[in-house]
């Protein structure tokens, strides 16, 4: 396992076993980019959320099992 795939297994650790705090955080960054933004781009800033927000929790390590 070379560096790389190294450091991405523990970014997947760490965002695992913090997902509620990365979602909030996700959450206020697509607010502050909306506010910024003035809306403009509201319904491409919700779909990053989401996209991101799926992510992290498809890497939850709370929910029982091991991150994919």
């Amino acid at each position: 396992m070379g560096f790389l795939d190294k450091a991405l297994g523990k970014t997947k650790e760490v965002l695992g076993e913090n997902a509620d705090k990365v979602g909030q955080a996700i959450d206020k960054a697509g607010d502050m980019i909306d506010q910024k933004t003035q809306g403009k781009y509201s319904s491409t800033v919700d779909k990053v959320q989401d996209a991101a927000k799926n992510y992290v929790e498809s890497n939850r390590t709370d929910k029982g099992d091991e991150p994919s």
